[in-house]
């Protein structure tokens, strides 16, 4: 019967941390707009991200790259 009590404890423990992390993650932001980083990928921004001159050093191999 002791060991009975010590599990039901263990399991109070654990749910309890469980519940304290779960509280925490939405009292910090985590679930805060999670629609933003699926639409992401969608969104067409890959000319802004290429740098304007060859200041990246060498490119990726087989592309080559034109100067003007």
């Amino acid at each position: 019967m002791d060991v009975f009590f010590l599990l039901v404890f263990l399991a109070f423990l654990f749910v309890m941390s469980i519940g304290g992390v779960l509280y925490w993650a939405v009292m910090s932001g985590q679930f805060e707009d999670s629609d933003q980083n699926a639409s992401v990928i969608l969104q067409d921004e890959d000319a802004a991200s290429v740098p304007s001159d060859d200041k990246r050093g060498s490119s990726a191999p087989g592309v080559t790259s034109v100067k003007s």
